[in-house]
């Protein structure tokens, strides 16, 4: 591999669709922003802003510090854009991306199910609750966790058969990194996909997530559970 590779593409193209939603929303601001506000404006569940606005503090994109105020209690984090000239600068968050994966499959003695343990708390942490009195059926589990792969990056397609649903995953965000350590990345993202079926309560299971079918999709194929 060479290093030409592993550096990141000039942003904020790089950043994904959602992502650059909330910088422009920042950069648009007269003030600093808080978590919330920047969900209600975006359309967002909590966690995701603030999984987005993170991902742009650790790119040099935005400011994250405490409210200045006066008021009791502990004051709320609030985001800001950074100056245009502190973005400037490559970015090498993939070569970063290699180098963890990389620890983590030549270190753990389970890379794969460390990877889907973790990718099933983070699934559980974007995917938005529904209420205690809410039923969920299959067609909702769906939806909730298409968005919460779509807001990850991975631009799901259309569900044909909700008997035993298949989507389309047509744009894997990690791809690169993917392609060289597929147990580690793949079972992140199978982790992830039941976690947000679990949150949700969806009446759905992740059966298996089938990669590169064709060399921009992946399938992630689930199976009804009684609900």
């Amino acid at each position: 591999m060479s290093e030409q590779t592993l550096i990141d593409p000039t942003l904020p193209t790089a950043l994904g669709e959602t992502r650059n939603r909330v910088l422009d929303l920042l950069c648009a601001a007269a003030e600093p922003m808080g978590v919330q506000d920047i969900a209600d404006r975006v359309d967002l569940h909590p966690n995701t802003a603030r999984f987005h606005l993170d991902g742009l503090v650790d790119a040099g994109l935005a400011e994250r510090r405490a409210e200045d105020s006066r008021r009791p209690g502990r004051p709320r984090m609030v985001y800001a854009a950074t100056p245009s000239d502190a973005s400037t600068g490559q970015r090498s968050y993939r070569l970063l991306a290699e180098m963890l994966t990389g620890l983590i499959a030549d270190t753990l003695p389970e890379p794969g199910r460390a990877a889907e343990t973790a990718g099933e708390a983070w699934g559980r942490y974007l995917a938005e609750r529904p209420a205690p009195s809410q039923r969920v059926d299959a067609a909702d589990g769906v939806r909730r966790l298409s968005t919460v792969l779509a807001e990850s990056g991975f631009a799901p397609g259309v569900v044909e058969n909700l008997d035993r649903p298949v989507i389309p995953l047509r744009h894997c965000p990690f791809r690169e990194v993917a392609e060289r350590h597929r147990d580690v990345v793949c079972s992140l993202h199978l982790g992830l996909i039941r976690g947000a079926l679990a949150e949700v309560r969806a009446p759905l299971a992740a059966d298996r997530l089938e990669p590169f079918v064709e060399p921009s999709l992946c399938l992630a194929h689930l199976i009804p559970t009684p609900e």
